[in-house]
């Protein structure tokens, strides 16, 4: 039954991750086509994803709240497929400006498919299995940060703009049986009851007190923070650079499908062999991320290109991986949900973050934008050494036994690192 569970899990975070992926360049080229302006399509994508940073932490609290958090993730898919639906529906018919307020309230959501689904992961397979788990989870995560784009690009060539919009909808609800079925988290005591509103801000800060506390988690987060701006960086230049080297605009999207390959075989290969020790990972990972767009940065012709994102994309699969891993291992119980969406709303912010400076560095010189999104990464790996306490004195979760850390696969961290 466990197996089988597995498998839902993973079939419906592969499609709600997929319809994610799909739903912001979707919305940028349907803005486009409806109304002729690159403005609307920009307005669109920037309104789903400006608002993520907000609704991450409030809707893991409510995640770490219910009893049946897979029904509420449901509800959160079903909402943000009727809020691309409206979109789609009333583009061109109605001024842009309300639209967006749509798009930022579906953004709310977005963390959920994401972060809120992973949270879920333990009540799937355990806490034994949480090392395998992590690392096939994270698979779904570069198989939808490879199909999504390029699905849309197919898409929107063959059969119009307005057609990913729908596919994204379809895939986004295909995902609602598989998050409605999730199991229920065991029963555990009451918690003092407080003044209401009051007691939901308490939690937010909880959370956020915890990643700061707790020495994995708040290295984890720090760490990937710094490293996915220069992520964001990477993936702005990477077009420009293969449109440098080639002369077609077109070749430059190649260097992106190279980047989402490997990391998607990268973490294909650790799925297989899962490590004891996901903290190294990271700081291994992120130093992979740095020579890469290193590399790039000195890059003379398509061959060198394509090895430097290959380089980086063995870097961002299993940094990814390695994160989640850590998470599920740090996150007190009561707070995982949360912890699992405010680092996803914070991941995204980093990343846009990046790729607004990426946009005026590269206009000034390819180079110095590719050697600034290296130097990011060499920062977030100083940040690594900075941030992490001493193993002995890290901080237990408050629901954790004493003296117990539990490592990724579930055995105690003493035996597993």
């Amino acid at each position: 039954m466990r197996r089988y569970r597995f498998g839902g899990y993973l079939a419906g975070a592969v499609s709600a991750r997929t319809g994610d992926e799909m739903s912001g360049p979707a919305l940028l080229l349907l803005g486009l086509s409806l109304t002729g302006s690159p403005a609307t399509g920009a307005a669109l994508l920037a309104g789903l994803t400006v608002s993520s940073a907000l609704g991450g932490p409030i809707f893991g609290v409510l995640l770490d709240r219910s009893r049946r958090p897979g029904r509420l993730l449901a509800a959160a898919l079903a909402a943000y497929a009727c809020g691309l639906l409206l979109i789609l529906l009333t583009l061109g018919h109605v001024p842009v400006a309300p639209l967006v307020g749509v798009a930022m309230l579906a953004g709310l959501l977005g963390p959920a498919l994401a972060g809120g689904w992973t949270a879920q992961l333990p009540l799937v397979v355990g806490e034994a299995g949480i090392g395998r788990g992590s690392m096939l989870d994270g698979l779904t995560y570069n198989l939808a940060g490879l199909t999504g784009p390029a699905l849309t690009g197919v898409l929107a060539t063959a059969a119009g703009a307005p057609v990913p919009v729908a596919v994204s909808i379809a895939l986004v609800l295909l995902a609602f049986p598989a998050a409605w079925s999730l199991p229920a988290r065991p029963a555990r005591p009451e918690r003092p009851t407080g003044d209401g509103g009051g007691s939901l801000w308490r939690e937010v800060a909880a959370g956020f007190s915890s990643i700061a506390r707790i020495a994995g988690l708040r290295r984890a987060t720090v760490t990937t923070m710094v490293s996915f701006a220069g992520v964001g960086m990477l993936v702005v230049c990477s077009p420009l650079l293969g449109a440098e080297l080639t002369g077609e605009a077109g070749h430059g999207a190649v260097l992106l499908s190279a980047l989402a390959v490997s990391a998607l075989a990268a973490n294909a290969l650790l799925a297989r062999r899962p490590p004891a020790a996901p903290d190294r990972i990271i700081l291994i990972s992120t130093l992979l991320l740095a020579a890469g767009s290193a590399l790039a940065a000195v890059a003379g012709s398509p061959a060198v290109a394509v090895a430097a994102v290959v380089v980086a994309g063995a870097g961002e699969g299993p940094q990814l991986t390695a994160v989640l891993a850590v998470r599920h291992r740090d996150a007190p119980e009561r707070l995982r949900g949360q912890i699992f969406t405010t680092a996803a709303s914070l991941k995204i912010t980093s990343f846009a973050v990046g790729s607004a400076i990426a946009g005026p560095l590269a206009a000034r010189s390819l180079t110095g934008a590719l050697c600034a999104a290296a130097g990011l990464q060499l920062l977030a790996a100083l940040a690594y050494l900075l941030t992490g306490g001493r193993r002995s004195g890290q901080e237990l979760p408050p629901d954790r036994p004493h003296g117990l850390l539990v490592g990724p696969s579930g055995a105690p961290a003493g035996q597993s690192e």
